[in-house]
């Protein structure tokens, strides 16, 4: 103890938590951040499920993975993939202990809240064209309207060949937008409930107002824009039943701040999660337990599907992977670990009144571990062991990542959910681990570089640990 050192002060260092902001303890971490979410930055113009993983692949590719063939019996070291109907992909390093040891899992979805086209989009009034939304996942309706929006997805036409839509995000593209109602107009609107100020059947993608050139045809805007459709991806209107599109906002990752901080764009939830986790899995050099990467679809939409958590792709493949070592997939799980990777509310000061301070993240403070999610009185959600938290605990200040705790805002305001429920029903101990985000679901989310790259230090000092838990 120093000289002038009380013993309340003594052991206030010894027995307190004194969180601090991460530029207190590393002066250069913002640098090594910086440099890390250029690429993460690059990430994030992947904007669908589809997307991620088409750009994903060639990655893995050039660092060694193969496509998973049922049966095979790999080594350690190999390294193999899986990709499930072009939206979610699992990663496989096989580690240098035995697989029935059990592995380490890290799971992120890569779909986020967007504004998907229905069935029969495209209608006509008032001599302008507009594609007809429903919007996926929860969103604030009212956000949506007046900012740039851009189209994207696939179309599979009458014979079969599919083709691939992407309009608003190269240089010189055009852009969309949703509408809204003038100020002095908007006196009954601005007297309803937030919900209600604007609707989902306003949520209409203003296409053009310019008629197709011939006298003698109805809807001439709405032929004129088909026209351009067909032109450009050769489809017609009724290409449109068997297509999945949608509109996402055209904002290009940034920095934000004047200190460049941070990150604004489109789906950092939960894109955030899926590059820190990828860049663990590429940089998991000869792990000692097999790492499982897992990219899934449809957790903004609860998770089902054939593409989602709540499907058995993941378990089906265990059951083939680890059935050529002779053992059951239920056996491995029970003696493996998952990281679920998905964000958590940052607190915001202008929005002080819904945050319990003392148990929520904040923005540059690492990582966030959450134990629990759900709503209210812990409804559908984990909740992980003390012993998992212990765990994950021990291997993070183990590697000197610092991290903090999290919930999602105070008991009785609301919640949400994670994956974590979807994969801890395998009998598998998991825990949630993610970033703070300001203005998580609106079409701008914000994060910290810092906490984006020690994220991945984090994910990866998990993956690389020899503890056995």
């Amino acid at each position: 103890m120093a000289d002038d050192e009380t013993k309340g002060q003594q052991l206030e260092k010894e027995l307190l938590m004194k969180p601090k902001n991460l530029g207190e303890n590393d002066a250069g971490l913002l640098e090594k951040a910086s440099e890390f979410c250029e690429g993460y930055k690059q990430f994030l113009c992947n904007k669908t499920e589809r997307e991620v993983v088409d750009y994903t692949i060639p990655i893995l590719e050039k660092h060694g993975y193969k496509e998973f063939v049922r049966g095979t019996k790999y080594k350690a070291g190999e390294k193999v993939f899986l990709n499930n109907r072009g939206k979610s992909l699992i990663m496989v390093t096989v580690g240098k202990r035995p697989v029935a040891d059990g592995m380490r899992f890290g799971v992120s979805h890569i779909d986020s809240p967007r504004l998907d086209f229905k069935p029969n989009p495209l209608f006509e009034d008032t001599d302008m064209a507009y594609f007809k939304t429903h919007y996926y996942g929860g969103i604030k309706k009212y956000q949506w309207t007046t900012i740039p929006l851009s189209i994207r997805g696939v179309v599979i036409r009458r014979d079969g060949t599919s083709v691939k839509v992407k309009i608003g995000e190269e240089e010189g593209d055009p852009l969309f937008c949703i509408t809204d109602l003038l100020p002095h107009l908007a006196q009954n609107q601005m007297k309803k409930p937030a919900p209600e100020i604007v609707e989902g059947e306003q949520l209409n993608i203003l296409l053009g107002c310019w008629p197709f050139p011939d006298e003698k045809v109805s809807g001439k805007v709405k032929l004129n824009i088909m026209n351009l459709l067909n032109e450009k991806y050769g489809i017609s209107e009724q290409d449109f039943l068997s297509a999945e599109l949608c509109a996402v906002p055209a904002y290009k990752p940034s920095d934000y701040g004047l200190d460049r901080s941070m990150i604004g764009a489109y789906g950092q939830d939960d894109s955030v999660c899926a590059y820190a986790s990828l860049m663990a899995e590429l940089d998991a050099k000869d792990p000692e337990f097999t790492t499982v990467t897992v990219f899934t679809d449809k957790e903004e939409t609860g998770s089902d599907g054939n593409t989602g958590m709540r499907s058995l792709f993941l378990k089906d493949f265990l059951e083939d992977f680890v059935s050529a070592y002779g053992l059951s997939a239920r056996h491995v799980l029970m003696n493996s670990v998952c990281v679920s990777c998905d964000v958590n509310a940052a607190v915001d000061p202008a929005f002080g009144e819904v945050f319990e301070r003392n148990n929520c993240s904040f923005l540059n403070r690492g990582p966030v571990v959450s134990k629990y999610t759900g709503s209210r009185g812990k409804y559908s959600t984990n909740d992980a062991s003390a012993e998992t938290m212990g765990f994950l605990r021990s291997i993070l200040e183990d590697a000197k990542v610092p991290w903090q705790v999290g919930e999602l805002g105070k008991v009785d305001i609301g919640g949400g959910g994670t994956i974590a429920a979807e994969i801890s029903i395998h009998n598998l101990d998991t825990v949630d681990m993610g970033v703070p985000v300001l203005s998580m679901h609106a079409p701008l989310e914000i994060v910290s570089k810092a906490d984006v790259y020690l994220l991945y230090k984090a994910v990866h000092a998990f993956y690389m640990s020899p503890k056995a838990k």
